[in-house]
């Protein structure tokens, strides 16, 4: 038995090698090694040639048994599963001769010496697949195909991407079941994109939150700032070098939170992270913060789709902080910038807006600072001026008064020293009138008194003696009284002075306790400050000639030898002389 050779181009090469065919370098030719099964090469075979009668019989009676239960009873030796794959397989090649056009979804990419392999399926509005398949693009159609995709529509072909590919099943009696792709419709896959975007757009406005985080105002300044991107990336390392000089100096604060920006899931994660940021800062009692930032940085068309998410984008919309995106390049548009506060193509871009906020209220402030200022100054100046004219006509005015004063003041001491002179004659004429008059009363008063005293005098003697009986009577009581209270007051001041000098002796024992401490740390660190302990933290002990010790420049004599002696050592030293 002798190989078979096949008729194939150039683009099938990669396809019957799969399929187990050897190239003869010899005759330029792939052929199938003798006793080789020849039905999956049955489109490849020389015109006129057939399949071996076994293999013939073999695969005819493959669809025979499929369609008759009789004829399967009368086959009881039956088929090997071989034969039965490759008569599948060679129904598959003749009922798809050329590739169909199919709408897939993309789970899993993977290249491998240039040939694209693919896992694929169909899923429904709930994500419940309904068909999946094995899908691949030879090398030399890959090469063909996959960049100009790519240049079209911005997207890496990956998982997570709906395709409209034309494809031709093959069947393989060991590899299985596949997908041949030969084309991929670009148009297509943008439009499936676009309309994602396009729905939740109409799903937001229909809710009347489309617009909603557009509406807060602007920022006027920027103090704190939450930001929310993935670990590591490197748009939030080209943020935070800017950021950092900002926070460094105490103008703006930012929290960084990190999440997943793309792949399944990555929407609700980023939503969950925005969410806790802000729980996290109002469970401060802060202020809320100035801006919320999101950002990624570019990427492909597909990574950035993973951010076109109806609840992420109604999380944005209703957030009471303006939104702040640096999600992609210019040409990238993301539902996210479009529902955002500000839009910024880069994160770069976002901290340069910042920036140039903060700038730009700073030079206002400093405005307004010199403003105060130059007004302010103005004013003094006036003040001043009027201060000072009021100064002068104030000295002016005082000046005359005072002169005015000085000569009214004169006058009227005259008229004072007259008035006194009349007066004091006046008084004295009067006190000697009345003068006589008290001695005439007076002996008249005492006359009378004399004749009194006697009976006044008994009057009191009486009065005197039932007093002090009384008082004696009243001082026993109250002594009685004054003695039962003294011995009392004495128990007391007894148990008083008793827990008292309890009290200090506990207080003396616990000050000299405290006191005995306090003086062993003082001696330690007493101990610890000796010269030997000084030296060796760095200082240096200077002595002149005879050994005494220099605490001053201005004790050290010029031009005179010196010792400094360090930890280690010695040194001889010259001073030189004094300025």
């Amino acid at each position: 038995m002798t190989e078979t050779y096949l008729d194939t181009s150039y683009k099938d090469r990669e396809q019957v090698k799969a399929l187990g065919a050897k190239w003869d370098p010899a005759r330029k030719q792939w052929c199938v090694a003798a006793g080789r099964d020849l039905v999956p090469f049955a489109a490849w075979l020389p015109a006129g040639g057939t399949l071996p009668a076994a293999r013939s019989q073999s695969t005819d009676l493959a669809p025979a048994a499929a369609s008759s239960g009789a004829d399967l009873a009368l086959s009881r030796s039956g088929i090997s599963l071989s034969q039965l794959l490759a008569g599948v397989a060679l129904a598959v090649a003749q009922a798809y001769k050329t590739g169909v056009w199919t709408k897939v979804e993309v789970l899993k990419a993977d290249a491998r010496k240039g040939t694209v392999y693919l896992e694929l399926a169909e899923r429904d509005a709930g994500g419940t697949s309904l068909a999946q398949a094995r899908g691949l693009i030879w090398a030399d159609t890959a090469n063909q195909i996959v960049p100009a995709f790519e240049r079209a529509t911005g997207v890496v072909l990956g998982a997570g991407i709906k395709l409209l590919v034309r494809a031709k099943p093959t069947a393989h009696p060991l590899y299985g079941m596949s997908l041949v792709i030969d084309a991929i419709d670009p148009d297509y896959t943008l439009g499936d994109l676009e309309a994602r975007k396009r729905e939740i757009r109409a799903r937001l406005q229909r809710e009347g939150l489309f617009d909603a985080n557009r509406r807060l105002p602007q920022p006027w300044d920027y103090n704190a700032v939450v930001v929310i991107a993935p670990q590591g990336a490197a748009g939030l390392g080209d943020f935070q070098g800017e950021a950092a000089r900002l926070d460094r100096f105490g103008i703006c604060t930012f929290t960084y939170a990190h999440s997943r920006f793309q792949g399944e899931g990555a929407a609700a994660e980023i939503r969950s992270t925005l969410l806790a940021a802000m729980d996290d800062w109002r469970a401060t009692d802060s202020p809320l913060p100035d801006a919320v930032v999101i950002l990624r940085g570019g990427g492909a068309v597909n990574d950035l789709a993973w951010l076109n998410d109806y609840d992420l984008a109604r999380c944005v919309c209703e957030l009471d902080v303006p939104v702040l995106t640096g999600i992609g390049h210019e040409r990238d548009n993301t539902v996210l910038d479009e529902v955002a506060n500000i839009r910024f193509d880069t994160p770069s871009k976002v901290i340069t807006g910042i920036e140039q906020v903060i700038r730009r209220r700073v030079a206002e402030a400093k405005a307004s600072f010199e403003t105060v200022t130059r007004l302010a100054f103005g004013i003094t100046q006036t003040t001043r001026r009027a201060v000072e004219q009021s100064d002068a006509a104030v000295r002016a005015g005082a000046s005359r008064n005072l002169a005015l004063a000085s000569g009214n003041s004169t006058r009227m001491l005259s008229d004072v020293r007259l008035g006194a002179l009349k007066s004091v004659r006046d008084a004295s004429n009067r006190s000697r009138e009345c003068l006589v008059d008290v001695r005439h009363r007076a002996m008249s008063e005492l006359a009378e008194g004399r004749q009194a005293v006697p009976a006044l005098l008994a009057d009191v003697r009486a009065e005197a003696r039932q007093v002090i009986r009384t008082a004696r009577v009243q001082s026993d009581s109250g002594l009685n009284a004054v003695l039962e209270r003294s011995a009392v007051g004495a128990r007391h001041a007894h148990e008083t002075i008793d827990k008292a000098l309890r009290d200090v002796a506990a207080a003396s024992q616990r000050i000299v306790g405290e006191a005995a401490s306090g003086s062993e740390a003082l001696m330690r660190e007493i101990a610890g400050q000796g010269p030997e302990k000084t030296l060796g933290r760095g200082f240096a002990v200077v002595r002149r000639a005879d050994g005494t010790t220099l605490t001053s420049a201005m004790g050290a004599p010029g031009k005179a030898s010196i010792e400094i002696q360090f930890h280690d050592g010695k040194v001889a030293a010259r001073t030189a002389d004094q300025p």
